[in-house]
């Protein structure tokens, strides 16, 4: 049994992870300041004597004795993001450097849960971890885009100055049950709309592509890295390569919830990219050749259910 500690464990993917590393008889602590986490998502856990929640802020420091370090902690859809950007840059920065420190007091494993937003508007297609990014440092996204990337700028130095065991992942565009419905993300906008019977609002002309993942598969692949050799650090993409428009999500969600819900367009907001797909070959490579199961039908099947449970 190891003792894994999980910042921003009452989210949508932390949530999910705690459940996941309950189930295979972990000692868990949640963190969270529940801005955008709720403990909706993880009362079900309440029951198990190995899990406990603390409500803490990671921008301030945390102790605990912990094997394993977990750090998701850090609003991740634009809506809330941009809500707060000096907090969100704070908690991105300040958050790392905290569970870095703890790690390195207590010498845990620890693992960044990063962005693909570090690559900006990406103008290279699919985007590897070699490439280096097309980011706006004063936008509106740069709140979080450059705070992702100053995070994982941190984990390297601190395994370089002081042997910090790190590992790094970028994920991409991740959904599934526990989303928040009100996060602005566009795979809980489409389906709370079309359930709501309210227009599908899509910005932009609808062309932009995205690559969406399935929560289980993100876990998975989670779990897979901290496992890896600690010789290697990452970063790496974990995302799904089946890349779709804005437009066929749409219209996905549309004839999956059996909508009547029009589609109305609007201006595409500042710095938004035009394309997002992720090269996984050094996933498949170094994570026991992982790769995304769940097709994009099966788990829009499975997320409908949960909004139409929750709404």
């Amino acid at each position: 049994m190891k003792r894994i500690l999980v910042t921003g464990g009452a989210g949508f993917i932390g949530s999910h992870l705690c459940e996941r590393l309950i189930k295979e008889g972990n000692d868990v602590i949640c963190l969270d300041n529940y801005f955008t986490g709720s403990k909706n998502n993880i009362l079900h856990l309440l029951d198990s004597p190995f899990f406990e929640i603390v409500r803490h802020d990671v921008t301030t420091p945390y102790f605990a004795e912990v094997d394993e370090i977990y750090n998701l902690a850090c609003p991740a859809s634009p809506i809330h993001y941009q809500y707060n950007p000096i907090k969100t840059v704070k908690t991105s920065v300040m958050g790392a450097i905290n569970m870095l420190g703890l790690a390195k007091r207590v010498n845990a494993k620890i693992l960044q849960a990063s962005t693909s937003e570090v690559y900006g508007d990406p103008q290279v297609h699919p985007q590897t971890e070699d490439y280096w990014g097309h980011v706006n440092p004063i936008g509106e996204r740069s709140c979080y885009d450059e705070g992702k990337r100053c995070a994982e700028t941190l984990f390297v130095n601190y395994h370089q100055q002081n042997d910090v065991l790190i590992k790094i992942i970028r994920i991409f565009n991740t959904y599934g049950p526990n989303m928040h419905p009100n996060d602005g993300r566009v795979v809980s906008n489409f389906i709370v709309q079309a359930l709501s019977g309210k227009d599908i609002t899509i910005y932009g002309t609808g062309n932009q592509t995205r690559s969406f993942q399935y929560v289980d598969d993100l876990i998975n692949a989670m779990l897979l890295m901290m496992q890896t050799d600690d010789s290697f650090l990452g970063p790496v993409n974990i995302g799904n390569p089946d890349e779709f428009s804005i437009l066929e999500l749409a219209t996905f969600v549309l004839k999956l919830t059996n909508s009547s819900s029009k589609i109305i367009f609007k201006p595409l907001p500042q710095d938004d990219p035009t394309q997002r797909k992720p090269d996984i070959s050094l996933a498949q490579e170094k994570l026991n050749n992982w790769k995304p199961e769940i097709k994009l039908e099966v788990g829009l099947i499975k997320t409908i259910e949960y909004f139409s449970k929750t709404l």
